[in-house]
């Protein structure tokens, strides 16, 4: 994922900036502790996609 589509794209709910896992190919919203999946190079930021993260993995 293109460092520059990271600084535009925030957090569909909260506005949040996000966090790239690039481990899990998955965008990161701390706030609402929300995982939202990176499906062939696309990010799916619909909200119903969006996994919840447990309050360990929410901190790293």
């Amino acid at each position: 994922m293109e460092n520059r589509l990271l600084q535009i794209l925030v957090c569909p709910i909260c506005k949040s900036a996000l966090r790239h896992d690039r481990e899990h190919q998955e965008l990161i919203c701390q706030a609402d502790r929300l995982a939202f999946p990176i499906r062939d190079g696309v990010p799916v930021m619909l909200p119903g996609e969006a996994r919840e993260l447990d309050p360990a993995s929410a901190q790293t």
